[in-house]
């Protein structure tokens, strides 16, 4: 379950740019945002996620794609 800190995120409309963007790599992800504390939490439900190689370094990828900075990441 990795929560990144997220600078950039500070309405609606930026968190459902990323969980799109999340959710475009796998449709079975659960995805929490928190305005107030600028972070995103990805959870994994889908076993088949982790054995298709999709780790926390890819969903750091994709947000930065999205046009977000992420300033840290707790595994």
């Amino acid at each position: 379950m990795p929560i990144y800190t997220v600078n950039g995120m500070n309405c609606g409309h930026c968190t459902k740019t990323i969980t799109e963007a999340l959710l475009g790599v796998d449709p079975t992800l659960i995805v929490k945002t928190a305005i107030e504390h600028k972070t995103v939490t990805v959870l994994m439900p889908n076993e088949s996620t982790e054995k298709q190689g999709i780790n926390t370094e890819i969903f750091k990828h994709v947000i930065v794609d999205a046009g977000y900075e992420v300033t840290a990441v707790i595994p």
